[in-house]
């Protein structure tokens, strides 16, 4: 568990508990999932003393569950929102071992895995609960300490870069979770579009339907989360606008109500993106069929042209070659060839007659 302490442009890392949030600031408690249940009295502990009520078994429950989906609960002290992040490559690639299929045709796809991170809002303390090896909150650390851990104090931007309070801080991580979907779009577009087109070449033997029915999944179960993290958001917003924080100044509150709507905003750009890509996915596989029905219908339409052709010439030999002793021009020396000449006269006047009306007419692939 570590702890750290924001005040007045300025931040600090400390051992133990303090024994009262700061006047002018809020302290940030974060831990690993894996380490919940061995800190659960020392978060208890700073549930209690630093925001003024403990956890609630059922939101400890909660925290600890790595199923969790994303979700908004609250009490009269403090509220807490459960929000799903991307999985990182390592995390992914550690699942994708053995499974083919994941590192194969649907790499881009697989990373649509998603972890679960807590949090706990007083109005002086942040506790996050994170997966393992979450990069999350060591990013936010890295931010803010950089110009720290190079000189005795944090330098003017790095101030005015610090969170106002725990709402802002956890809207902050929220919306570099967000913006990870963001940044797998591009990948998944590009995938999506290189399947899009195997699948509309009638003859190609690379289509992937496989490929293509679990990208669909994966598609729709984005669709979901983002949904899910949308309803979340909007909830907490919406609770913060019927009961604001009477010791909020009017100006910060602002500041984290427009903060909130960005990272809304955000999450239904990312909502759309995956609708969009999904029915481009339904789009190829109505144009391949589409496809297939044509070139069907082309092959047919020659069949059906030869079978016009010689439908004819069939008749002429089939009525010449009957068993009756007396048929005209049998026994005529000139007869074959003239009814050779009439029959392939008779297949150019269809031929022509045919080609005139565009029955054989290349029209493409």
């Amino acid at each position: 568990m570590r702890i750290v302490e924001f005040t007045a442009g300025t931040l600090r890392f400390l051992d133990q508990l303090p024994a009262a949030a700061p006047g002018t600031g809020f302290v940030w408690v974060f831990l690993e999932r894996e380490a919940l249940e061995s800190e659960a009295s020392r978060v208890q502990q700073a549930a209690q003393s630093l925001g003024g009520s403990p956890l609630l078994e059922l939101h400890l429950k909660d925290l600890a569950n790595r199923a969790h989906p994303s979700g908004y609960d609250y009490t009269s002290v403090y509220d807490m929102v459960i929000f799903r992040r991307l999985a990182t490559e390592a995390e992914v690639r550690s699942e994708a071992q053995g499974n083919e299929a994941a590192q194969g045709a649907l790499a881009a796809f697989g990373r649509i895995r998603t972890r679960a991170v807590g949090f706990v809002v007083f109005d002086r303390l942040l506790i996050s609960v994170h997966p393992a090896g979450c990069s999350a909150a060591e990013a936010f650390i890295q931010r803010f300490l950089a110009d720290a851990l190079q000189s005795n104090g944090l330098s003017a931007a790095a101030r005015s870069r610090l969170p106002t309070g725990p709402a802002d801080l956890m809207l902050r991580m929220l919306n570099m979770m967000v913006d990870s979907y963001l940044e797998l779009r591009k990948e998944l577009g590009g995938q999506l579009d290189h399947w899009q087109q195997q699948l509309l070449v009638p003859r190609s033997r690379g289509a992937d339907w496989g490929a293509l029915m679990s990208a669909r999944s994966a598609l729709h179960t984005l669709e979901d989360l983002c949904e899910e993290q949308n309803d979340a958001l909007q909830e907490w917003l919406d609770t913060q606008q019927e009961q604001p924080a009477p010791w909020m100044p009017q100006s910060e509150r602002d500041g984290l109500l427009a903060r909130a709507r960005d990272v809304i905003e955000h999450i239904q750009r990312v909502v759309h993106h995956a609708r969009r890509m999904e029915h481009g996915a339904e789009t190829a596989v109505q144009i391949h069929f589409s496809a297939l029905g044509h070139r069907t219908n082309e092959i047919m339409r020659v069949l059906t042209a030869l079978t016009a052709v010689f439908l004819p010439l069939n008749f002429i030999t089939g009525f010449f070659g009957m068993n009756f002793e007396f048929l005209p021009l049998i026994h005529s020396a000139r007869a074959m060839w003239a009814m050779l000449a009439a029959m392939v006269a008779v297949a150019v006047v269809v031929l022509v007659v045919f080609w005139r009306k565009r029955y054989l007419a290349r029209t493409g692939r």
